[in-house]
């Protein structure tokens, strides 16, 4: 069993079959639109073998391989299957979320969640609309790489337009003057604009 980044390629070894699985957006939508997300971890923790065989045949980047390592599944006790593959098929699941940027420190926005089916959705659209891939490569891509894609191309247009952070004060000039000064300010303004008129 080899376990990689839980947003790259894991593969898994069982046998003289190993099959090779991907956490991309197709695998996630597809997966989560037919099984539904909230309980994959638990049935997968619980070694649930039918969500598992589901699992595999949809994440395997390529469709023989994942046709032998089922067939070992089928020829292995369910104990040494299930050492074998779990930790790597939660990893597999962790790759459905998108990352989050860990150097991000804005707060998280309050607000209603949005379904899976949504959240998948609105990546494709990033992906396809604002970077322009191919509907293939969008698909193809895991949920992280369209995010920090996204978030660096959202970058460079602030680098080259600027933002509008970029154009705030830093720090508010009203604040700088007490109340007392202002009125004071006025009179003096008035007393001025009352010279000038006689």
């Amino acid at each position: 069993m080899t376990l990689q980044s839980a947003y790259d390629e894991i593969t898994l070894a069982l046998g003289a079959h190993p099959v090779r699985l991907r956490p991309s957006l197709r695998t996630a939508s597809q997966f989560v639109r037919e099984e539904g997300f909230t309980d994959l971890p638990r049935r997968i923790a619980d070694f649930h073998l039918g969500t598992i065989r589901d699992l595999i045949s949809v994440a395997a980047t390529d469709r023989q391989e994942a046709s032998a390592f089922l067939d070992q599944i089928d020829a292995t006790p369910l104990k040494i299957v299930a050492d074998a593959v779990t930790a790597p098929m939660l990893a597999l699941v962790a790759g459905f979320v998108p990352a989050s940027d860990k150097e991000d420190t804005k707060p998280a926005k309050t607000g209603n969640s949005m379904p899976w089916p949504a959240v998948y959705k609105e990546l494709y659209r990033k992906a396809t609309g604002w970077l322009g891939w191919t509907p293939e490569q969008a698909w193809n891509a895991t949920p992280t790489e369209i995010n920090e894609a996204f978030a660096g191309h959202i970058e460079q247009l602030k680098a080259i337009h600027g933002s509008s952070d970029d154009n705030q004060p830093k720090h508010d000039p009203r604040q700088e003057v007490s109340p007392g000064e202002v009125k004071a300010g006025l009179a003096q303004l008035r007393r001025h604009t009352q010279k000038a008129a006689s």
